[in-house]
This record gives structure tokens, C-alpha cells and sequence, in this order.
């Protein structure tokens, strides 16, 4: 390998972009392969709430996925600033916790949540969690005072704007001298080689960041899947919120999550299709009432946009940095792409940078096989 070696990446979305721009910074060079445009808001990436959530979807997933939230709470203001600092723009990113609630009739839904998170988390964060009754729902969020009895505060967590990140990090990229091959179908991807239709690219090192694209060349050993999940962003002066707020439900959680200029991305449906077509009227609906039942001002919100997309999963629902044939692949991102991203590409970029190092990802992959 050169002293400049040459990356491909293919996958612009989080996991591909963030890499891409943190290997350029280390002086590699750095090519870029996606089917999209880098503007299209019709990705995974895009569609997301990028919540930052280790405590509350530790409910949903296990000690890796949590291990790798943490890290990646240490390292989302680190690589923002470095963003903001070398001109690529402001990113919207806050961490003043989540608050979760729940109506009366719903309330052992959140006493069971409650019961799961001091169950499954380590004892060094239970701190992190501690119970309101309805004058401490009031003071954390002063728009929902009178409406909940009861609520959950999750210290710690946070949230950020991805429309704005993967923006910042397109002109970063760009800034650093990064190659772009957007509209660009990629056939396979192969040891030091990414095919596409009408060309081949030699490079130093390929990388496979598609998601659900990756499907042709994922093993059937493990399948890979798209999990679809669907959105709503609204835009509402008469609501304000300091952080987001999670509604409890027997069926879904809803959660809402504050953006600047009175804007909200409001979502809960989890559904098991690969149908990637547009938002039902079913999930529309029940978005909607869930909205309005957290806060009737919701009422007059203005729907901006309606997005479905499909999220790369994993039987085990844990994301994965492995190699396979001379092809890093990082995927199984899930529900969980901000919460990892930054971890996973961490120890991807130091893997790339100093072969033999072992992703952190894989340890823990190997301590619980062999335990």
C-alpha cells in the first residue's frame, strides 16, 4: 500500500460518508461510489430521526449495541466541532436527555420500560435514569406540564440534526480533495476493485458501506434484510420542545424529535417489508393521533414531508465491521446508524490505517462467542 493509499467506498449514506471524510483527514485518498444523488432525501439516512439514544434502546437491543452508543456519544461532539471548525457548516446537535411518557391507560407500559432499562443496564449508568412525577415532567418540558402523571428522564442523551450532518460532511469531503461518482450503479464490489456498469476502479483498500444495497453479496449464513420505517416531518410555532420526548403505547413507542425552526420528525412504525413505496394512510394516521394526543397544538402543525425508508438488519439486530474476500463491509446498522456510526467507523478508519488492528466491534463479537 502506498503512502496516500487509495479507499473506495461505496455507500454515500452515514456510515459511508463519515468514513470517507475521517480517512481523508488522515491523508488517504478517497473515492466514492453511490446509486443516489448525495442530496436525495429519500435514504436511510436521510429518513432517520438521528436520535442518540444508548439509554432507551438498550429496551430493544443488548450490551454491544450499548457499548457502541457510549463510544459514539464521546465521539459525536468531538467530530461535529471539527465540522463547524474547518467551515463545513453548523450541525444542529443537543444532549439534554429524553423524555418518555405515557397517558394513564398506558401507564404499565411505561412502568414495564422502566423495570427493562434498571434490569439491563450496567450499574455504572442507572444513575442516568430517575423517575418524574407530573411537577418534574413540567419543569423538563414546561408544553406538556398537566398532561402526564408520571414520566422517565434519560440523562445524557441527545439528538442531531442528520439533514444538516450529511450535508456538512458532502462539502467536507469535497474540501478535503475527495472523488464523488454520484447516479452510479456499482455491481460488485471486489478485492482492491469496484465494478460498475460501464467501468472498473482499482483501488487499495474497497469498502461496502450500501446497506439493504449490499444484499447480492451478503452471506446467506446471515441474512441481511431491510426493515421499513416510516416518518413524518412537521413544522409547528405553537409546540416547543427542549429535547425529544418518547410516548409510550402497547404497540409503539412514538417518538418526537425537536429540529430548529419549529420543526419536528415524528416516527414509531417498525415494520418487517421491504416494500420501499410511499407512506401508507394507516401509519399516516396513526402518527398523526399519536402526535396530537401528545400535544393538541400538534393539531395545526403543517406536515412538511412523509419519508419511508428501509433500515439494513441483521437476525441478531447488531451492526457488523468485517472482512470478507479482501472487502471491508460495515452494515446492520439498523435502528441504530447515528447511535453506532461513530464507533464503528472509528474502528474501521484505524483498521484501514493500521492493518492488524482489531475493530472493537469484533472483540465483542468474539468475547461472546467464546465465553
Amino acid at each position: 500500500m502506498t503512502s496516500q493509499p487509495h479507499i473506495g467506498i461505496v455507500g454515500a449514506g452515514l456510515a459511508g460518508r463519515t468514513l470517507a471524510w475521517r480517512l481523508l483527514r488522515a491523508g488517504c485518498r478517497v473515492t466514492l461510489f453511490d446509486a443516489r444523488p448525495r442530496d436525495d432525501l429519500a435514504t436511510a439516512s436521510q429518513t432517520a430521526a438521528a436520535m442518540l439514544s444508548p439509554l432507551a434502546e438498550l429496551a430493544v437491543s443488548d450490551e454491544v449495541v450499548f457499548a457502541l452508543g457510549q463510544r459514539s456519544m464521546q465521539l459525536w461532539p468531538r467530530w461535529i466541532d471539527e465540522l463547524e471548525t474547518a467551515g463545513a457548516g453548523r450541525v444542529y446537535f443537543r444532549r439534554e436527555g429524553t423524555l418518555v411518557v405515557a397517558h394513564a391507560p398506558d401507564q404499565a407500559s411505561l412502568e414495564h420500560f422502566t423495570r427493562l432499562l434498571q434490569h439491563k443496564l450496567p450499574a455504572a449508568s442507572r444513575a442516568q435514569i430517575y423517575t418524574l412525577d407530573a411537577a418534574g415532567v413540567a419543569r423538563h418540558e414546561p408544553a406538556l406540564a398537566g398532561r402526564f402523571g408520571e414520566g422517565l428522564f434519560l440523562d445524557g442523551e441527545g439528538q442531531l440534526a442528520n439533514d444538516q450532518l450529511l450535508a456538512s460532511l458532502a462539502r467536507a469531503i469535497d474540501a478535503l480533495g475527495g472523488q464523488w461518482y454520484e447516479g452510479v450503479a456499482v455491481e460488485r464490489v471486489e478485492a482492491h476493485r469496484v465494478v460498475c456498469k460501464d467501468q472498473s476502479h482499482a483501488v487499495d483498500v474497497a469498502v461496502d458501506a450500501r446497506g439493504v444495497g449490499s444484499h447480492a453479496q451478503w452471506p446467506a449464513g446471515n441474512p441481511l434484510r431491510g426493515v421499513r420505517g416510516e416518518v413524518l416531518r412537521v413544522e409547528c410555532a405553537g409546540v416547543s420542545l427542549q429535547r425529544p420526548v418518547r410516548l409510550m403505547h402497547p404497540r409503539y413507542q412514538l417518538y418526537v424529535a425537536p429540529r430548529p425552526d419549529h420543526q419536528f420528525v415524528v416516527g414509531a412504525t417498525e415494520l418487517e417489508s421491504e416494500d420501499t413505496g410511499p407512506v401508507t394512510v394507516r401509519s399516516m394516521l396513526e402518527l398523526g393521533s399519536a402526535l396530537h394526543s401528545l400535544h393538541p397544538g400538534f393539531g395545526e402543525a403543517r406536515v412538511l414531508r412523509m419519508s419511508a425508508a428501509l433500515r439494513p438488519a441483521l437476525d441478531d439486530h447488531r451492526p457488523v465491521v468485517e472482512a470478507r474476500s479482501g472487502v471491508w463491509h460495515i452494515n446492520g446498522l439498523y435502528r441504530h446508524g447515528y447511535l453506532c456510526a461513530p464507533a464503528l467507523v472509528d474502528d474501521l478508519a484505524r483498521h484501514i490505517l493500521q492493518p492488524g488492528h482489531v475493530p472493537d466491534a469484533e472483540r465483542a463479537e468474539a468475547h461472546e462467542v467464546h465465553s
